[in-house]
């Protein structure tokens, strides 16, 4: 064995941990993503909200208030995840209820 070699920080071979692997060392399952990645999911979260304001509160100030309250959501969503796929999944569970509780409102 080398003499010089030693385990990248934060990795621990013994228990199998590869060190690229953020959740499994202790990190946050989205230490991968680039900071980029978040921003897109809000983007289209508020893409999906703007569908279901009317147009009339849809100004600059509207427009602010809405990306607030998907960057808000979004952090939720982001923080009680424990994967990225439960993450997603949280997300779209939660446009799909509002969804379909706009549907239900329309029908009545």
């Amino acid at each position: 064995m080398d003499a010089s070699w030693q385990p990248v920080q934060g990795s621990n071979p013994a228990a199998g941990v590869h060190p690229n692997d953020a959740a499994a060392a202790g990190g946050h399952w989205a230490a991968q993503h680039d900071p980029e990645w978040r921003s897109r999911i809000v983007s289209r979260i508020v893409e999906i909200l703007k569908k279901h304001l009317p147009a009339s509160v849809l100004d600059l100030d509207g427009l602010n208030h809405l990306q607030g309250v998907a960057e808000r959501f979004e952090d939720k969503m982001y923080t009680a995840a424990t994967s990225q796929s439960d993450y997603l999944r949280k997300i779209s569970l939660k446009l799909l209820s509002m969804e379909t509780k706009r549907q239900q409102a329309l029908l009545k």
